[in-house]
């Protein structure tokens, strides 16, 4: 396939990018290489890409709709997988802004240049931030989604439902994938495990929010991208028993699909640092703080739909994918 994947320089675009093309597609990259977090981080994952004769990057933002539309009508994509957007809860408490821009306006030309170059499957990175302020665990793609408690998880609950506006107006096949906090070698600077480790390795407190009662779905990053591809690869079809009077929120009677890629078993925030102190050889000091603005206490998803349609089930258990994290670290920071 001819696969055109955006935020190709990002955590998950990177590692997705480097899978696709071991197995003999072409990949189209996009990033706008913003400054968000340290651009020489993105560079690094980058190079791994560009070294392979069958990846092509293309340097743009995809707000710019004029840019965006001449890569896809130049190099003739088959299906798309988009993963640019502004993350962060924290950060969108203070630049709200952006993820309007990126979020919103950016999944729209996404949308528009698939509905006019016939793409055969669409595939986008949601969150499992579109929860908010449900408690039912686990969570499940067929549980109403209405009250986000983040910007940032709005603007994925918006995209879930732009997507399914394209497929239901011009069949446009699509699948939102709701991620569980994302953790692996290259990651983010911004994640936790990232700021715990560089705090901890220069005797630095770290910041444990809600006093570390959190809960969370821990996602390694090669489970993550097994996901996108068995979804890329699945083309979404129409759900022939579904009923407006008992819409499920998770298929339609268009092709649109949604799915939680998470490891469904929630580790608590103390027992994750347990685990990285132990793969450090090193304790840390502990700034114990509040549950922060646009948080929410527990993540846990519910993988059954991922299972029957794609036949997988995230598996990687946080003593591995930690220690794979600070062995990583460690060589690329020659700490």
């Amino acid at each position: 396939m001819k696969v055109l994947i955006t935020g190709a320089a990002g955590f998950i675009g990177n590692k997705l990018s480097l899978r696709l093309l071991a197995r003999g597609d072409e990949v189209i990259g996009v990033d706008n290489m913003n400054d968000y977090y340290d651009v020489t981080l993105k560079q690094a994952r980058l190079a791994q890409t560009q070294a392979a004769d069958n990846f092509t990057f293309c340097q743009l933002s995809i707000e710019d709709k004029p840019t965006l539309d001449s890569v896809f009508q130049q190099h003739k994509p088959t299906r798309v997988i988009n993963l640019a957007a502004q993350a962060g809860v924290r950060y969108s408490l203070e630049n709200p802004y952006a993820y309007i821009d990126s979020n919103i306006m950016g999944f729209m030309n996404i949308l528009e240049a698939c509905r006019h170059n016939a793409i055969e499957h669409l595939v986008y990175a949601s969150s499992s931030s579109v929860y908010g302020a449900n408690t039912n665990m686990p969570f499940s793609v067929h549980n109403n989604v209405d009250h986000p408690v983040s910007l940032y998880a709005a603007t994925k609950k918006a995209n879930e439902l732009m997507a399914h506006t394209y497929s239901h107006l011009y069949r446009l096949p699509t699948t939102g994938l709701r991620f569980f906090t994302v953790y692996g070698p290259w990651g983010r600077p911004d994640m936790a495990l990232f700021l715990f480790t560089r705090n901890i390795l220069a005797g630095l407190p770290i910041d444990v929010f809600n006093y570390g009662n959190h809960r969370r779905d821990f996602t390694y990053i090669d489970d993550i991208v097994e996901g996108v591809i068995r979804t890329l690869d699945t083309l979404p079809h129409e759900n022939s028993d579904w009923s407006g009077d008992t819409p499920d929120p998770a298929t339609s009677l268009a092709p649109y699909k949604l799915y939680n890629i998470g490891n469904n078993q929630p580790v608590e925030l103390l027992r994750y640092i347990e685990v990285l102190e132990d793969c450090l050889g090193k304790k840390s000091a502990r700034n114990l703080l509040p549950l922060q603005l646009g948080d929410v206490p527990d993540t846990y998803a519910d993988v059954q739909a991922l299972v029957d349609d794609v036949n997988y089930r995230p598996s990687t258990p946080i003593e591995v994918g930690i220690e794979n994290f600070v062995r990583w670290y460690r060589d690329y920071y020659k700490v």
